[in-house]
């Protein structure tokens, strides 16, 4: 029993070691540690495991019963040595081979775990990305259409303002010209005054004419 019991430990060492490091065996097991847990599998290692404690308490029980009877006896009995020792290794063996097992199904089962951690991560990220890129289009047909509509303000405020520039001439060029006409009248009513002027003092000059004879008559 105890070269099985060997052989079994060796076997979940080397299932263990597979699958804590990265290597073309380690899928293969996983794929049959999960066949094993379908159907009858965990019915059956659960029937083993309980077998093997059982086996494992009453070697337990069988040393505690050695002790007790060397106790008793007062003398150490050579065939109650070796019976102890191997029942202590047994029972060793046996713990051992319990907590490998428990270490493999936990193994197993934080590595499918993380295997469907990832695939939901993968998922959420090609979700978010395809979300993101959804969102970006948006923003830039929306981003598009703005820069249409500012063009065409543009246009707009261009075509107003060459509008605009063109009235500005136009209103330039009236005032030039209402500017010269203006500076005309000015020029053309000064020479009216100038006349209006030479008018009167002929008009002075006439009535003093006139008045002078009538003085000497008088005289």
């Amino acid at each position: 029993m105890i070269e099985l019991l060997y052989m079994v430990i060796v076997a979940e060492m080397a299932l263990i070691l597979t699958l804590i490091f990265k290597t073309p065996l380690r899928k293969l097991v996983i794929m049959s540690l999960d066949k094993i847990k379908r159907g009858r599998g965990p019915v059956m290692v659960k029937t083993v495991a309980m077998t093997v404690f059982v086996v494992l308490v009453f070697s337990l029980y069988s040393m505690a019963k050695i002790q007790n009877r060397t106790i008793e006896a007062g003398a150490v009995n050579p065939t109650d040595q070796v019976l102890m020792a191997k029942h202590m290794l047994e029972a060793s063996l046996m713990g051992f081979l319990l907590f490998l097992s428990l270490m493999i199904d936990r193994l197993h089962h934080y590595i499918r775990e993380l295997r469907l951690l990832r695939k939901t991560m993968e998922a959420a990220k090609k979700q978010s990305k395809s979300h993101e890129d959804g969102k970006n289009a948006e923003e830039l047909t929306t981003l598009e259409q703005d820069m249409a509509t500012l063009r065409g303000r543009i246009k707009k405020l261009e075509s107003e303002c060459e509008t605009k520039t063109r009235e500005a001439k136009a209103a330039e060029s009236t005032v030039e010209a209402l500017r010269k006409q203006s500076e005309g009248l000015l020029m053309e009513y000064d020479h009216l005054l100038e006349e209006n002027q030479n008018l009167r003092n002929q008009l002075e000059s006439i009535d003093q004419n006139l008045s002078q004879p009538d003085n000497k008559k008088s005289i």
